[in-house]
């Protein structure tokens, strides 16, 4: 199993803190553990999938305050088409980064049924995403 344990309270505002790059590595196995690469290789696809002008590029870690984790690419605006509900629109590339992690929590909170961490990683993004500046983009293209 990929296991994490959820935090025990949530703190009403919650903020993002760039993981630092020597902590990056350490930081991604601690929020995926073996399920690291998965999680991983997963975000880059659905960016790819959902924007075609992706072509790889370094990526900004972000941990949250309520136990959460996300990527965002380092991209000034990202066009974004989710064709499984028809959102097309243009992100920042923070908004991006959290809208394709969304996706992937998700999608692996089904593959991994059994097992919390994905759920919870999805529902401490989503708390987080709520009051992004650009949230009503981000849930417009995960609806």
């Amino acid at each position: 199993m990929c296991s994490s344990t959820p935090s025990e309270s949530t703190p009403q505002t919650i903020v993002a803190h760039e993981v630092p790059d020597l902590a990056r590595p350490a930081a991604l196995f601690g929020h995926f553990g073996r399920c690291t690469m998965l999680v991983e290789t997963a975000v880059y696809g659905f960016l790819r999938r959902f924007c075609p002008d992706y072509g790889g590029g370094y990526w900004r870690f972000y941990e949250l305050s309520n136990g959460g984790f996300y990527m965002a690419p380092t991209m000034p605006a990202v066009r974004i088409r989710v064709p499984s509900n028809g959102f097309e629109g243009t992100l920042s590339a923070d908004a991006a980064g959290i809208t394709v992690c969304l996706f992937v929590f998700s999608h692996l909170s089904f593959q991994f049924s059994k097992d919390v961490m994905f759920s919870s990683h999805f529902h401490w993004l989503r708390d987080f995403a709520s009051d992004h500046a650009e949230a009503a983009g981000i849930f417009a293209a995960i609806d």
